[in-house]
């Protein structure tokens, strides 16, 4: 099983988290929801600010960061990948200058304990409860 290191970022306003949903344009998850995500090529905190940058338009100074959560470690025997999830929580300034780039087909904000109601990339509310505990 090959071992792949990613970032997924929870973008929060409002008491709601920013899923996305990713396109037919992507190597992996096709259609499934996700947080702001990418693989780790950079400083692991690093690698969160540029992923939240590139997928949705927001700089470092239109979020703050509210939590790093602790790995959790994601094992996809279909497709014979452990991934090595870092989280983290943001609160975002101004949602109104969210653009999302080619990797997503849709983005909608929803109560952090709705997530179960989305067909989401594996284990994705595990991933937010490192960072956000009331789910």
């Amino acid at each position: 099983m090959v071992e792949k290191e990613v970032v997924t970022s929870f973008l929060l306003c409002k008491g709601r988290i920013l899923i996305l949903r990713r396109s037919e344009s992507v190597g992996t998850y096709r259609g499934k929801w996700a947080g702001v995500s990418g693989y780790v090529e950079d400083s692991v905190d690093k690698q969160a600010f540029i992923e939240i940058e590139e997928e949705t338009g927001l700089s470092e100074d239109d979020v703050q960061l509210i939590r790093k959560g602790r790995p959790l470690e994601v094992h996809d025997q279909g497709i014979g990948v452990k991934w090595v999830v870092h989280p983290y929580l943001f609160r975002v300034r101004d949602p109104g200058k969210i653009r999302i780039d080619w990797e997503h087909k849709q983005a909608k904000w929803i109560r952090p304990e709705e997530i179960n109601r989305y067909e989401t990339v594996p284990k994705l509310k595990e991933v937010l409860q490192r960072v956000y505990e009331r789910i």
